[in-house]
């Protein structure tokens, strides 16, 4: 095992990181930018290091800084977290140059699934099942018309480097393909520096589902069963829960089999998420595979009972994976709310701010109710990255008795000093839909009725 790591984030998943690492007797390293001089993570780490200026681009997109605090440290490992450089294979590339493990998949792993047409073909070829559309990128506009013809409106244009919806246009007809087509791809040279697109048949009304994996160097790979992830606003997903609740046992079984063979062709390594969108007749069809740790990782975490980071250390280090699919079981049911400091009536805005009061909900020491956070009374959330608060995630022996736990923790928790989404939530958890199990990607527009 690595005697040291540097952790390149902020925030909570750097304190769960750290957290992991303690327990395994991993010392660790926390770089932290001068906007984040006084968060809890800082002070958790046993070694600190300052990377730069306030902004993600002077500090925790700050390669050559992040490289130069682990050599200075003498840390051996990064775990880059998710966003920032969790997915930039270049990085990747760089750790390797310098001899330091990147806790993650390699960067050709990285570049193959980060290339969004590549991915397609590639888990096509390896099995499993995709959207109808381009057989990779589509270079022009007449290209474009004539697989739209094939497929049939509405389609879907994607920026092939894409990532948060940027790069995307739903067209309904040739006339919106026209238009849509140049204002993609420039999106997607703007934002990616990459301007390819490739198209899909759009599906309406259909669900967001993904798949965890682990695989080690020595050919093992599991999955962790699925997450439901279709309650979302401009493709950034508000609630997450698993299992979910429109998959029968059967077709776990089944695609979690589909997924471990696609994973272990393609010669994957460490922890990852292969995503499907599932239209509304019930066929599941690969999206992308996130090639880093998720966001929403705790409710697998909490109806499996294995600690995902922790093994992503141990496969990092090179060791070979004791758990097996017989090994993994789901018991319960998992729900997470993610916490922002955002204000859903004027479209999400982020609000920046001190938090004078935090009380937390009871249970948070008997393993059904979690909240994954870096925020304290007092903590000062910069205006600089995202606005994430924390993440509350609750367990129960059903989906019934989650949402209902879910309610009462949400409720439980008093946040006061900025606006939060801890209404919203509630507003969800008391839905009808929700609490059916029967909902799609069009939930926030069309039952909560809020702009995406």
């Amino acid at each position: 095992m690595f005697r040291k790591i540097l952790v390149a984030n902020r925030g909570e998943i750097a304190v769960r990181i750290i957290r992991a690492a303690q327990e395994l007797g991993v010392r660790t390293v926390a770089v932290y930018s001068e906007a984040d001089r006084e968060s809890p993570h800082v002070e958790m780490a046993d070694e600190r290091v300052c990377i730069g200026g306030p902004r993600s681009h002077e500090s925790y997109l700050n390669m050559d800084a992040i490289l130069e605090a682990a050599e200075q440290t003498e840390a051996r490992a990064i775990h880059p977290g998710y966003g920032f450089l969790s997915e930039n294979a270049a990085f990747a590339a760089r750790c390797l140059q310098h001899r330091i493990t990147f806790i993650g998949p390699s960067a050709g792993a990285i570049r193959l699934m980060g290339d969004k047409a590549v991915a397609k073909h590639t888990m096509r070829e390896a099995g499993l099942p995709t959207i109808p559309g381009s057989d990779g990128l589509v270079h022009d506009v007449a290209e474009a018309r004539r697989i739209a013809a094939e497929v049939g409106y509405p389609v879907l244009l994607k920026a092939t480097a894409g990532g948060g919806g940027r790069g995307m246009r739903v067209c309904h007809d040739e006339a919106e393909l026209e238009v849509h087509f140049q204002e993609a791809s420039m999106e997607a040279e703007k934002a990616f520096g990459n301007p390819a697109l490739y198209l899909e048949k759009f599906i309406t009304g259909g669900r967001h589902i993904e798949f965890q994996v682990l695989a080690d160097a020595f050919g093992n790979v599991v999955h962790l069963g699925e997450r439901e992830c279709s309650i979302q606003r401009k493709n950034q997903k508000l609630v997450e829960e698993s299992p979910s609740p429109a998959l029968t046992a059967s077709v776990r079984e089944e695609m979690g089999r589909k997924v471990v063979e696609a994973v272990r062709k393609i010669g994957y390594v460490n922890a990852g998420t292969v995503e499907f969108f599932r239209a509304p007749e019930g066929q599941l069809y690969f999206m992308e595979m996130n090639t880093r740790l998720q966001v929403e990782h705790p409710v697998t975490e909490m109806i499996t009972g294995v600690d995902i980071v922790k093994q992503q250390l141990l496969i990092a280090a090179n060791y070979r994976m004791e758990l097996t699919q017989e090994d993994i079981g789901f018991h319960g049911h998992a729900i997470e709310c993610r916490i922002n400091a955002e204000d859903p009536e004027q479209g999400f805005r982020p609000v920046p701010g001190t938090i004078e009061t935090l009380e937390l909900p009871e249970g948070l020491s008997d393993g059904d109710v979690r909240f994954d956070s870096h925020v304290a009374a007092g903590y000062t959330i910069p205006p600089y990255y995202d606005s994430m608060i924390g993440k509350l995630i609750v367990r129960a022996g059903s989906r019934d008795g989650a949402v209902a736990r879910m309610k009462q923790a949400l409720q439980a928790c008093r946040i006061e000093g900025v606006p939060t989404t801890i209404p919203l939530h509630l507003r969800i958890m008391d839905s009808e839909p929700f609490v059916r199990g029967e909902y799609n990607t069009r939930f926030v527009t069309d039952v909560l009725q809020l702009e995406d």
